[in-house]
Formats: structure tokens, sequence, C-alpha cells
């Protein structure tokens, strides 16, 4: 079992930037690790992801504003999203695990809202 814990949330105005954090309970060096959002009344969506082989996987809204890491020696996934946009306001998640296989890791959400 893996506990996924996302912090750095919050307010922020139109082409500011924050830095989420998911600090994992377990060891990460297998998992493939991605951050996902849900606005309200949509859908969740793949925002970034990190697979355990290095590649890398954005949405094409958040390319070149949005850059993934992790760190498998701390256990711990970043995403640094510059130049918000209103549309980038949602619950933003931590996800892990393997694609086709079970189980899968879900952090609670911190919500991200831009606003002026």
């Amino acid at each position: 079992q893996v506990q996924l814990v996302e912090s750095g949330g919050g307010l922020v105005q139109p082409g500011g930037f924050l830095r989420l954090s998911c600090a994992a309970s377990g060891s990460i060096f297998s998992l493939d690790m991605a951050w996902y959002r849900q606005a309200p009344g949509k859908q969740r969506e793949l925002v970034a992801a990190h697979t355990r082989g290095g590649t890398f996987n954005y949405a094409n809204s958040v390319k070149g504003r949005f850059t993934i890491s992790r760190d498998n020696a701390k256990n711990q996934v970043g995403l640094q999203m510059n130049s918000l946009k209103p549309e980038d306001t949602g619950v933003y998640y931590c996800h892990a695990g393997i694609p086709g296989r079970l189980p899968v890791y879900w952090g609670q959400g911190t919500q991200v809202t831009v606003s002026s």
C-alpha cells in the first residue's frame, strides 16, 4: 500500500505560479506517477505524467507551462505550474500505479484556484 499526500494548492492570480508536491508513504521507484485534475462539473483529466521509465506526457493545455518532476530517493513528485490560467482551476490529484495493473493509488486532492 502506498499513501499519497498532496500539498501546495491555493489561490493565485492569472499569470501566477504554484508548485504542488506529492509525498508517498512508500517507494515510487517502480510506479508511474501522474497528476490529474478535476474542474467543477467536468471529468477528471490527466495533466502530466512521468513514467518509471522516464517518459513524460502532458495534456496539450498545459504543455510549456507545467513541469512534472519526481525524486525516487525521497518518494516525492512535484508539479511546477507557471503562467496559470482561470481554466487551470480545479482539484489536483496525485496518482501512482502501473498501467493495466492493480492497485492504483490516489491522493486526497488539493484545490487550485486561479482567479483575480
